[in-house]
């Protein structure tokens, strides 16, 4: 059984409005899966979808074999927070708070000791080379150092999955190299990623490629990405 599987599912509003026209696909455990298209083809209202964060409007979308009708609210909450991690272009980091207490906050709502939070955040911001960054607010970082915190804020919880919307959307060439490689390792350490992207340099750092148009996919294809890794680590 595929990780996660999606089955002719679709999303429409009550004004008539589809975002998503029969989309199916499955990813298996540990791959690294880009979808791709331009503005209004579908692929955030996917994300979302994928998520658990929007409920289709129809069709089926199972995760780790189950449902969204398979779980309580509690229970969807658990998975968000333990098995998903998420990665936004616009951050998402709290103000007026520190690179710290931001990475902490999934923490907060699971069920892992107080105890044991300290370790696991130093271990998330080592992880995105932000040490020197544990106390700074969020308003004196750069945008790549803020979408660093976004990136130990997603891994805290350990998750199997990281979708990440638009990671490097808002930085600029460097910082986005920066970030891509980031989230390579991660894979390479055996987390699945789903990256939204309408970037192609970025796109090919994925395994797959899956492009959207108009809320259906229009193409489903493999990449050879051997130089985009190649690059990324030989530093």
């Amino acid at each position: 059984m595929a990780f996660l599987s999606i089955e002719n599912v679709e999303k429409s509003y009550p004004d008539g409005t589809y975002a998503l026209r029969g989309v199916s696909f499955s990813i298996e455990k540990g791959e690294f899966v880009a979808i791709m298209g331009p503005s209004g083809s579908g692929k955030s209202t996917l994300l979302h979808v994928l998520g658990f964060l929007d409920r289709q409007s129809k069709g089926v979308y199972r995760f780790d074999g189950k449902t969204m009708d398979d779980y309580t609210e509690e229970e969807l909450a658990h998975v968000r927070n333990k098995k998903m991690g998420f990665v936004f272009q616009a951050f998402n980091l709290l103000p007026r708070t520190t690179t710290k207490e931001n990475v902490e906050l999934p923490l907060l709502y699971s069920d892992v000791k107080k105890s044991e939070h300290e370790k696991l955040v130093k271990e998330a911001i080592l992880a995105v080379g932000l040490v020197e960054r544990t106390n700074h607010l969020s308003s004196q970082l750069s945008g790549g150092e803020r979408q660093r915190v976004a990136i130990a804020r997603a891994l805290v919880n350990d998750p199997d999955i990281i979708f990440a919307d638009e990671p490097t959307g808002n930085l600029d060439s460097k910082s986005g190299k920066m970030i891509m490689e980031i989230i390579q390792r991660l894979h390479g350490e055996g987390r699945t990623i789903i990256l939204i992207t309408h970037e192609t340099y970025t796109a090919q750092h994925a395994q797959r490629i899956i492009r959207m148009l108009d809320g259906k996919i229009e193409s489903d294809t493999v990449v050879d990405n051997r130089h985009i890794a190649r690059d990324s680590f030989e530093k």
